[in-house]
């Protein structure tokens, strides 16, 4: 009799809290891990998407909770009241994408000291102590967790220049930065908390569709013309890919896998 391995994708009883997830990820990978019959809490700060959500996804087990990662001296005991009230996840992602409004000054040639010292504090900063603090809590309550941060193409490698030629888009010094702390973090949890059966793993999406993080409006398509050329498989990913990837290192398909840096970039690292 074959065996029936759709069976290693199914999170039925998993509790999954994913951070940043009424955004363009966010949502995406909530509704794969839906699918997959997972109860799903979403913490964001964007109130009005998700409650939006909500309402899409009414007949599943969902949940919006708001969520502010500005303040990270609060945090720790703000996330310590949800996991109290909700209970510990078997499953964590962190997709957020956590930024000051100058973000876009973040250039070799307009950076600060200060802003590279906010953007750290804020993104990597709160990356960094929630997936710790949600290990602890599923050491304690012998969870066999998984747990997902998200890297980037641009903390594995350095940004291509060519692409941004007759577009308005700058390189990011402090994004490389960030996404290259998140991406070896998860490195060392993984090697800490592997004794207690929790795996971490991070996911390096390459350049996905969608709109202009911050703003409403289309991707320059210039840039995404640009980038395509350069691209192996000649395009953007899709969000539905990006999630596809979490469902799998979400679930027990993936369960000897920890410590990986999950590239999901059409091929962009390997050349």
């Amino acid at each position: 009799m074959i065996k029936n391995y759709l069976d290693k994708f199914n999170l039925k009883n998993k509790k999954a809290f994913i951070i940043g997830g009424c955004g363009l990820l966010g949502s995406e990978i909530s509704e794969a891990l839906l699918s997959a019959n997972a109860e799903v809490f979403v913490f964001d700060i964007d109130r009005t998407k998700g409650k939006i959500l909500e309402k899409s996804f009414s007949k599943t087990k969902f949940k919006y909770i708001y969520f502010d990662l500005k303040n990270t001296d609060s945090i720790d005991n703000k996330f310590k009241i949800f996991i109290k009230k909700y209970g510990c996840p078997n499953i964590f992602i962190n997709c957020s994408y956590p930024a000051t409004k100058d973000w876009s000054k973040s250039s070799f040639s307009n950076n600060s000291l200060k802003l590279l010292k906010k953007n750290i504090d804020l993104h990597l900063n709160s990356y960094t102590w929630l997936s710790h603090k949600v290990c602890e809590s599923m050491k304690q309550k012998k969870i066999k967790g998984s747990v997902i941060n998200f890297g980037s193409i641009y903390g594995l490698v350095g940004q291509n220049m060519t692409i941004y030629k007759k577009t308005k888009i700058k390189e990011n010094m402090n994004y490389s930065i960030i996404k290259g702390g998140i991406i070896n973090f998860s490195k060392q949890l993984a090697s800490y908390y592997g004794k207690n059966s929790i795996r971490v793993n991070a996911i390096c999406p390459g350049g996905v569709q969608g709109h202009v993080k911050g703003k409403n409006k289309k991707q320059d398509k210039i840039f995404v013309k640009n980038y395509s050329e350069l691209c192996p498989l000649g395009r953007l990913g899709t969000p539905q890919e990006i999630a596809a990837s979490v469902l799998f290192l979400a679930s027990d398909a993936s369960s000897y896998i920890t410590g990986s840096t999950f590239t999901v970039d059409g091929g962009w690292t390997s050349i």
